[in-house]
């Protein structure tokens, strides 16, 4: 099937339009101020989606993102089977959104694959991020996949598995000064013809404009799966990217008459930052705040972006904070139902557990992010397991403290 994009817009005045090559990385030309930078998003000729594209269940249909390719930006870049992720429902009834199960175990796959593509169709030397941990990952992974090279800008204090993962692809992994970092990514765009597929702008997160395109994968299976909109979805937000990416991908199915209202979303943040929920507290289009110690590391984010107003305006939802005990709260209550996430990845069912409905008119899904594999405490000395006793007592006793003797 066979991209129906069109051309790139502006978020902040969708009058303003500009051509869909090449992605323009550093925001919106003419409606950025020096306050904010706006970041654009991808228009389509939605009056030729094939009618049964959300119907199509034979088994000859693609799978992935080819699946959706009509409301994707051109897929120039072979893919790792990434999407298709399941929906597991808890035993309350509620649903998770497990993005784990992606190729490099997190919702990253799907940006990167679109963002990568773009890279590739425009014939960019190579790819530049700022990351250290999923996304970082993730571009590095589907860079190699490309045969494309890799620049990545990392901190010194990633987790000990992600540090690993990251060198595993071949990039180039960098540990500069935090200051230093969107300087050295900008001349590494100029000056030697590579791609951004992270925020290079100072003033507001932009990304690439062609990245959260991929999020809208999301909203279709949510759909597909559940053959209904749900009521509503909480999902963890650090920039907003994948918020605003799946509240567009529920708009298109209204736009396109397969459903009558978008569901209400939930972005969840960790109360030691909260750019999202400060903008909107404020009536700002984006925030910048101070960031507190949390070891929600992959959503801490100090300055926001205005894709996640946008998603909350269109779907009347709300910004919700919460703690680290509430996410590690929620974080365990996955483990003990066999879904294990990293600390940030269970904000959206802590934000649900805190803030949410005891009852919803309709399914209720939470969005995790990432595997477990990527915390901070993962394959720290702390966590390994030293040398035990071999004798029945020893036995007994690790079982009764997993709660596992009979009763």
């Amino acid at each position: 099937m066979t991209s129906l994009a069109t051309t790139q817009r502006s978020l902040a005045d969708h009058a303003v339009r500009h051509p869909l090559w090449p992605p323009l990385t550093a925001g919106c030309p003419v409606t950025s101020t020096d306050e904010v930078a706006y970041p654009l998003e991808v228009d389509y000729a939605y009056d030729r989606v094939p009618a049964d594209l959300f119907s199509a269940r034979d088994l000859t249909a693609p799978r992935g993102l080819e699946r959706w390719a009509p409301l994707l930006p051109p897929l120039a870049a072979p893919g790792l089977g990434e999407g298709g992720t399941p929906l597991v429902r808890l035993s309350d009834g509620v649903y998770v959104k497990d993005e784990s199960r992606n190729p490099t175990w997190s919702h990253k796959d799907r940006l990167n694959r679109v963002a990568v593509s773009a890279a590739v169709a425009s014939g960019a030397r190579g790819i530049v991020a700022s990351s250290s941990g999923n996304h970082g990952a993730s571009a590095a992974a589907y860079a190699a996949r490309a045969g494309l090279p890799c620049v990545l800008f990392v901190s010194p204090y990633a987790p000990p598995a992600v540090a690993s993962f990251l060198r595993a692809y071949g990039a180039a992994v960098l540990t500069v000064p935090l200051e230093a970092v969107r300087p050295l990514m900008r001349r590494t765009v100029t000056e030697l013809g590579y791609q951004a597929v992270s925020s290079m702008t100072e003033t507001a997160h932009t990304g690439h404009p062609f990245g959260p395109e991929g999020y809208k994968t999301i909203a279709y299976e949510i759909f597909a799966e559940l053959g209904r909109m749900p009521a509503a979805v909480y999902l963890p937000t650090g920039y907003g990217e994948l918020l605003f990416g799946v509240t567009k991908g529920f708009t298109e199915l209204v736009k396109l008459g397969h459903a009558g209202s978008v569901p209400r979303m939930y972005a969840c943040e960790p109360a030691a930052a909260g750019a999202l929920a400060e903008a909107m507290r404020t009536g700002r289009h984006a925030a910048q705040v101070p960031v507190g110690p949390t070891d929600a590391y992959a959503i801490d984010c100090a300055v926001g972006s205005y894709r996640g107003v946008v998603a909350l305006e269109a779907s009347d939802g709300a910004a919700l904070t919460v703690t680290d005990a509430q996410m590690a709260a929620a974080r365990d209550e996955l483990a003990s139902q066999g879904l294990w996430f990293e600390l940030s990845s269970a904000a959206g069912l802590a934000g649900l557990r805190a803030h949410g409905p005891a009852d919803a008119e309709g399914p209720v899904v939470c969005v995790a992010t990432s595997s477990g594999f990527k915390d901070i405490a993962t394959a720290s000395p702390d966590t390994a397991y030293g040398p035990m006793p071999g004798d029945w007592d020893t036995v007994l006793a690790a079982v009764e403290k997993a709660g596992g003797l009979p009763g």
